[in-house]
């Protein structure tokens, strides 16, 4: 018997994506700002506690605005994260910025908080914590250092929408918090972001940035009699009707969320055997965090075992993915002064992590098939923790 196959990502609809677009269009303002984007607004300024929220067209699109509106210039430092994905640094070099790669945690991938403090110089501006398959940073840690030394703090929490730290929601805690809506994240219109600002002094600015550099915004609000350019700025704004699409996903967000729980904990329960027996790591959340049950994945003790184990589940249907590449090996952040060795965890991560199929509408049947698979792979290699965290021997 051919069993269907089984996708890493499928694009899961509520069943009120089409409606609302097709409402939108009848409104006559398919462009931006318009009724299904203010709804969108509402609900995060309501929901994730942030002062301002804008959609923008992408979480790239987020970060790129909050690199402008810190007024980022050639030569400014900002401390990354290497294990993350391009965008994160991109904002910043695109204004002239130097990227600093700091490592990333063994347990949970995200930015090292003890490592942090040494990296930064006289010409730091920004850190900028990436909540890692939704799992807060230590957040308490990041912004008492940035105080300290009078920085910014950008939450790139593309990963981790209604996810909490000590209570508090990821994206609210910084300076900005950017979002995803991309099809592989829990809430999507295909592609889409919003830049959440949680200083009231910067959203003027803000909105006139993402107008094209135009107080557009303050215009139609009457504030001024005619709007022109005023600063810098793009079209960062998306259509209401992927608004429209976006919000037919936010009405429903707590079954969205509920169901991906349901996958992630029958993960968690069904593959720990496996794992403790393998030397698997499976995701590690810390008690102070609500992760946003974004991923689910493995850290397997070899790159060979993660080649290995990549073919079997192909073989039975299944598509798993790795993740990211360390951005300081990568050449590009040679180019920026990243090298071999500098953030070993990154590269450890690049080199055996791997994410199982995980998405809204993943059926319980598709799940049985893909935990079956993996529980008859028995990785070769083994775990030497002798330096601190995974490495096979």
């Amino acid at each position: 018997m051919n069993l269907l196959k089984i996708p890493f990502n499928r694009p899961s609809l509520t069943g009120k994506e089409t409606n609302y677009i097709f409402d939108a269009i009848k409104r006559d303002h398919a462009s931006g700002d318009g009724f299904y984007t203010k709804q969108c607004h509402a609900f995060f300024e309501e929901h994730l506690s942030t002062k301002k929220a804008l959609l923008t067209t992408s979480c790239t699109h987020a970060l790129e605005m909050a690199a402008i509106l810190l007024n980022i210039q050639p030569g400014d430092e900002v401390i990354v994260p290497s294990y993350t994905f391009t965008s994160t640094v991109n904002a910043f070099v695109l204004r002239g910025a130097k990227p600093i790669f700091c490592d990333v945690r063994p347990d949970t991938f995200n930015l090292d908080e003890k490592k942090v403090e040494s990296l930064i110089t006289s010409k730091t501006r920004v850190i900028v914590p990436v909540h890692y398959a939704g799992i807060a940073c230590e957040m308490d840690e990041l912004t008492n250092i940035a105080k300290k030394h009078r920085l910014f703090v950008v939450e790139d929490n593309a990963q981790g929408i209604f996810g909490r730290y000590k209570g508090r929601h990821l994206g609210s805690i910084g300076h900005f918090g950017t979002l995803s809506f991309h099809e592989t994240k829990n809430i999507n219109c295909g592609e889409g972001g919003a830049l959440l600002i949680n200083d009231p002094q910067l959203i003027e600015r803000a909105e006139i940035i993402r107008e094209k550099g135009t107080n557009r915004s303050q215009f139609f609000r009457g504030q001024v009699d005619k709007y022109g350019w005023v600063d810098l700025g793009s079209s960062f704004l998306p259509s209401d009707i992927l608004a429209a699409y976006l919000w037919a996903q936010l009405e429903k967000a707590p079954a969205i969320q509920s169901r991906r729980k349901r996958i992630w904990e029958t993960y968690n329960r069904e593959l720990s055997d496996w794992a403790g027996s393998n030397g698997v790591q499976l995701p590690f959340v810390p008690k102070q965090v609500e992760q946003s049950y974004h991923m689910f994945y493995l850290v397997l003790p070899s790159l060979e075992d993660r080649t290995a184990f990549i073919a079997h589940m192909k073989s039975k249907g299944i598509t798993c993915v790795f993740h990211y590449q360390a951005l300081h090996a990568s050449p590009m952040g040679n180019r920026l002064g990243g090298y071999r060795g500098q953030c070993p965890v990154s590269e450890m991560a690049s080199d055996h992590l791997v994410r199982l199929p995980f998405f809204n509408s993943l059926g319980e049947e598709e799940q049985r098939r893909v935990i079956s698979a993996v529980q008859r792979f028995e990785p070769k290699a083994r775990w030497n923790n002798s330096n601190g965290f995974p490495i096979a021997a």
